[in-house]
């Protein structure tokens, strides 16, 4: 028997895997609301819901400020939520069967893990193999306050009854980002509070286009939190900066600030300077028999690629390789537009950079030239593409296209055959063909 642990994407895809092979597998996750993990629960599904909303707003208020609607409706948040979470729960039981149907035996129960040795409900196993895929937590700010009523995290804020009135969301990343987009546009009043800069992960272009995109949001960057302050409940939060110490108020405070390995029931297991599980490229820890896949390796908090290290444990413990390594990995932000990027766009070669064209949920934002942007790099002499980004209301496909380009080496050259599905808010396309051309160019002198 083989023992997975979490079952979210890294786990749920290698059990699956593993029981397709024919092997007895054991999923244990403990999750009362389902399987599905962080990326259902609290992750990329509830942006997906809430951030189809908020582009609807926003969508509204285009056509309102343009005259073709007379008022733009307000949403009933409590609605929101609840219709919300009965979908969730459809995907989640739409899992659970099809990872029954696997073949997979699910357990829902907290399983402790001590070297080789598994422990569920007093039961203890040593198994042929274990996967750890326990994934995250939310990491605590450590400061005074923190425990006040309404200070949540990614985990507990959206089981909020109302929608906050004056919201402060403490990080820089992504899900800061994505959801002071969300909440500014549903009615709240939001401040982002970044330590260093907002989304500095990001190319510099799209970075300034996610500032654009969050203007109805308040940015403080380079500001560094000293105490969430309130007596029965959070009223503010004191922040020092270059220009001194003060206050900003708020009913509700949102800790967006990174995660932490979910490790609290795991002894015996080596673990990376950082507090992650160490393993090597084919997901092994240095307890032979054990593995770990998904964001408690610390290296990535993107579902495919958590998806990706289940496949490897799987295929590892079934005796084969584990697949070629990738250049790179599509990344995407969801505001008004996707903010989408892969490959090495900002060290060197030949790049075009263009405004997106309008198309399939751009058109109404020409008039106040809001289409986003794109770009392409190559290198000059090998033709290879190296990486892109755009800004377009579908960029997150057309990146993954692009990054299956850049990881089987392919020319730009192949552009000269690529044909767009018109229309399109899509502009590499038009970027590829051209760049291709320059290169012919490049190549006759």
């Amino acid at each position: 028997m083989i023992v997975v642990v979490g079952g979210g994407p890294a786990g749920r895809y290698a059990a699956m895997q593993l029981a397709g092979a024919g092997k007895e597998i054991l999923l244990v996750d403990k999750r009362s609301d389902g399987l599905g993990g962080q990326c259902l629960h609290q992750g990329c599904m509830v942006i997906c819901a809430l951030n189809d909303v908020a582009r609807t707003m926003e969508h509204q208020e285009m056509l309102l400020r343009s005259g073709i609607i007379a008022a733009n409706p307000v949403p009933d948040y409590a609605a929101l939520i609840a219709k919300m979470r009965e979908i969730i729960e459809i995907i989640a039981g739409i899992i659970a069967k099809e990872t029954r149907t696997a073949g997979v035996k699910i357990v829902n129960a907290e399983a402790h893990i001590d070297g080789r040795t598994v422990i569920i409900n007093e039961e203890r196993f040593q198994p042929e193999a274990i996967i750890i895929a326990t994934g995250t937590h939310p990491r605590r700010l450590n400061v005074p306050g923190e425990d006040l009523p309404g200070v949540m995290t990614s985990h507990t804020f959206f089981s909020l009854p109302s929608l906050p009135r004056e919201l402060i969301i403490i990080g820089g990343g992504v899900i800061a980002a994505e959801i002071a987009y969300i909440y500014s546009l549903l009615g709240s009043t939001v401040t982002i509070l970044a330590r260093s800069t907002l989304l500095k992960e990001l190319p510099d272009v799209l970075a300034e286009e996610a500032k654009r995109e969050l203007h109805r949001v308040t940015i403080q960057e380079q500001a560094v939190v000293s105490r969430i302050v309130g007596n029965d409940r959070v009223s503010g939060v004191e922040i020092k900066t270059s220009d001194g110490i003060r206050i900003i108020k708020a009913d509700t405070v949102l800790v967006a600030a990174g995660t932490e390995a979910e490790i609290r029931t795991i002894t015996g297991i080596p673990l990376t300077p950082s507090g992650f599980i160490k393993v090597n490229d084919r997901m092994e820890t240095e307890i032979p028999g054990v593995y770990a896949a998904g964001d408690v390796t610390g290296t990535s908090s993107l579902t495919p690629v958590a998806r990706w290290q289940g496949r490897t444990a799987a295929d590892v413990i079934l005796g084969g390789e584990p697949p070629s390594s990738l250049l790179t990995v599509p990344q995407a932000i969801k505001l008004r537009n996707d903010l989408a990027f892969c490959g090495h766009h900002d060290q060197g070669g030949m790049k075009v950079t263009m405004t997106s064209p309008a198309g399939p949920g751009s058109f109404w934002a020409i008039p106040e030239r809001a289409t986003g942007n794109a770009s392409m790099t190559t290198d000059p002499d090998s033709g290879e593409i190296i990486g892109m980004f755009e800004a377009s209301p579908y960029a997150s496909v057309i990146a993954a296209y692009h990054a299956l380009l850049i990881n089987t080496g392919m020319s730009i050259d192949i552009m000269k055959q690529f044909i767009e599905v018109h229309p399109s808010a899509d502009a590499t396309g038009w970027i590829g063909r051209f760049l291709a051309e320059k290169i012919d160019e490049k190549k006759k002198d």
